[in-house]
C-alpha cells in the first residue's frame, strides 16, 4: 500500500472559557482551537482527514516567565515544521511507517532547537490523527477495526522493545467500550458551591458552574482534584469535596499535583497530612492514583527513583507532563510509578503502545498495579474530543478526565449547521442544552460513546474546516486577552 500526504490546511476558531480554568501556574480564559485538514493519497486515491486541538498555555512547556503569546509561537512552530516535513517526505508503505518517518524527522530537527519532546511531538500527533482519520475513511473501517486488524501497520517493538513480535490485538480487547465515565475536573479556582460565587461572576448559560451543581446535574461519580501544594488549603478543600460527594452511591477520584514539587520530601509531607487526617479516612478509600506531583525536570531522575523505591507505602503515582518521549512510560515504571496518562496530543500510536505495555506487564505480574489513565486539556468536539474518546474506547480506558464541557459552553462557539450535524450524528453523546446549543450528555456520570465508535475515527460526518480563519491570517490579538 502506498500512502503520502499531498496537502495540509490549517484553520483556527477562537474559544473563550465560561470562567477561568486554573491549573498549576496557568489560568486559561481563551485559546485558539486549531483544525488540521490533511489530503492523503492512499493507493492512488485522495481522501481528507481531520484533527484538532486547543493550544493551551503552560502545558507543553512550563516556563512561568513566558507570555502566552510565546507559548503559542512555540506550539505553532512545531506544527508548521511537521507539516512542511511530511509534505516533502514522499510515499510510505503504511500509516505507522509514515508516522515513524515523520516522528524521526521532527526529532532530528528538534535537536537544533530548545523544544522538548512533549512539545515537538505535539506537531507530529496532529498530523498522525488526521492521517489515521483519512485512512479509516478511505478503507470504510472504524478506528477500532484498524487497530485490531493492524491495518495501520503498527510495530509495537519499535516503541517498546519488550513488545517485539506482538500486535495490539494480543493485548487489547476485541470489543470497544460503548461508555466512558467522566472524571470531572475540580480546578484550583473552581467554586465548590453556588454560594461561593460572587454575583458578578455568575453565569447565565443554563450549565452548572459549581462542583455541587455539576454533581446534581450530571450525577458525577468520579473526580480529578487539583492540589495547590499548601497542606492546610488542600486539606480544607478535600474535606469540602468529600462532604459534597457523600450523597453519591460511588466516589472515586484522582489527585493532580500539577508538578508543584521539585523534591519528594515536601510532597511526602503533604501526602502524610492528607492520608493521616481522620476526617478524610473514608473518602481516601476512593483514591485511584496521584498524578505528576513532581516537576518534569526531576520526576524521572535517579534520586526520585531511589526515593520512590524506598517509600514502600507510597500512593500509586503516574506521570503526565513527564511523558515526553516514546520510552517515558517504560522509564516511569522503572522508577516506581505505576503508569502514565494518555492524551491524543501526546500521540495515538504512543498511547496504543503504552496500553499494550501496561497489559503485558500485568500479564507477567498479576498482583502489580499498572495504569494507563486518560487526562484532558479542556478538549472539545466535534473532532478533538471525539477522536480522543475513540482511542480510549479501543484501549479500554473506562474513565476519563473530561472538562471541556465544563470550562466551555458546549459547542456554542460553532455555526448552527455544525451544531445540528453534531446532534444528528451523535445524539447519544450530545444533547441540546436549555439555551439551544449542544452539550455533552453526561448521565449518572457516564458518556454514551457508541456513535463515536461507529464512526471512522470519532466524528464521522463531513466537516468543512476551511470556513474558519486560515492560520496564516490569524493573530493572537484576536483572542482579546
Amino acid at each position: 500500500m502506498g500512502i503520502s500526504v499531498e496537502k495540509i490546511d490549517l484553520h483556527v476558531l477562537n474559544m473563550h472559557t465560561r470562567f477561568p480554568f486554573k491549573y498549576g501556574i496557568a489560568s486559561l480564559v481563551a485559546l485558539p482551537h486549531l483544525f488540521v485538514r490533511v489530503t492523503v493519497k492512499i493507493e492512488g486515491k485522495s481522501e481528507v482527514g481531520l484533527a484538532a486541538d486547543g493550544l493551551p498555555p503552560k502545558w507543553f512547556t512550563k516556563n512561568p516567565e513566558a507570555h502566552f503569546t510565546e507559548d503559542l509561537d512555540e506550539m505553532l512552530a512545531v506544527i508548521w515544521h511537521a507539516c512542511r516535513h511530511i509534505e516533502g517526505m514522499g510515499e510510505a508503505s503504511t500509516v505507522f511507517d509514515l508516522w515513524d518517518r515523520l516522528y524521526k524527522g521532527q526529532a532530528e530537527w528538534a535537536k537544533t532547537t530548545a523544544y522538548p519532546p512533549l512539545l515537538w511531538a505535539f506537531g507530529v500527533s496532529l498530523i498522525e490523527r488526521a492521517v489515521i482519520d483519512a485512512f479509516c475513511r478511505a478503507k470504510g473501517i472504524t478506528f477500532a477495526e484498524a487497530v485490531q486488524n493492524n491495518s495501520l501497520g503498527i510495530w509495537l517493538g519499535d516503541i517498546h522493545p519488550e513488545l517485539k513480535n506482538t500486535s495490539p490485538s494480543d493485548f487489547l480487547a476485541n470489543e470497544s467500550l460503548d461508555g466512558v465515565l467522566v472524571r470531572h475536573t475540580v480546578g484550583l479556582a473552581d467554586p465548590l458551591t453556588d454560594e461561593e460565587i460572587e454575583s458578578a461572576d455568575r453565569i447565565d448559560d443554563g450549565l452548572p458552574h459549581s462542583l455541587a451543581a455539576n454533581i446534581q446535574m450530571y450525577g458525577l461519580t468520579h473526580l480529578k482534584i487539583k492540589l495547590c501544594g499548601d497542606a492546610a488549603v488542600d486539606l480544607s478543600r478535600l474535606k469540602q469535596i468529600a462532604g459534597l460527594m457523600a450523597g453519591q452511591a460511588e466516589c472515586a477520584f484522582t489527585l493532580d499535583g500539577n508538578e508543584q514539587y521539585t523534591e519528594m520530601a515536601p510532597f511526602r509531607t503533604l501526602w502524610e497530612a492528607i492520608y493521616g487526617d481522620a476526617e478524610l479516612a473514608s473518602f481516601m478509600n476512593g483514591l485511584i492514583f496521584v498524578e505528576q506531583p513532581l516537576h518534569r525536570d526531576v520526576a524521572l531522575s535517579a534520586e526520585v527513583k531511589d526515593e520512590l523505591k524506598s517509600w514502600t507505602d507510597r500512593p500509586p503515582m503516574i506521570i503526565d507532563e513527564s511523558d515526553g518521549s516514546l520510552n517515558s512510560s517504560f522509564q516511569a515504571l522503572d522508577c516506581g510509578y505505576v503508569g502514565t496518562s494518555h492524551k491524543n496530543c501526546k500521540g495515538v500510536f504512543k498511547g496504543i503502545a503504552n496500553a499494550c505495555l501496561m497489559a503485558s506487564r500485568k500479564k507477567k505480574d498479576p498482583e502489580g498495579t499498572y495504569i494507563l489513565s486518560s487526562e484532558d486539556l479542556a478538549n472539545v468536539g466535534p473532532v478533538a474530543l471525539l477522536q480522543d474518546l475513540a482511542v480510549l474506547a479501543s484501549l479500554g480506558v473506562a474513565h476519563s478526565e473530561r472538562n471541556g464541557h465544563h470550562y466551555f459552553a458546549g459547542l456554542s462557539m460553532y455555526p448552527d449547521a455544525i451544531q445540528q450535524d453534531v446532534l444528528t450524528h451523535h445524539g447519544e453523546l450530545y444533547r441540546k442544552s436549555a439555551n439551544g446549543f449542544p452539550v455533552l450528555n453526561v448521565r449518572d456520570g457516564l458518556l454514551d460513546i457508541s456513535s463515536v465508535t461507529r464512526a471512522p475515527f470519532g466524528y464521522g460526518f463531513e466537516l468543512d474546516t476551511t470556513q474558519f480563519t486560515a492560520l496564516e491570517d490569524w493573530t493572537a490579538d484576536s483572542l482579546e486577552l
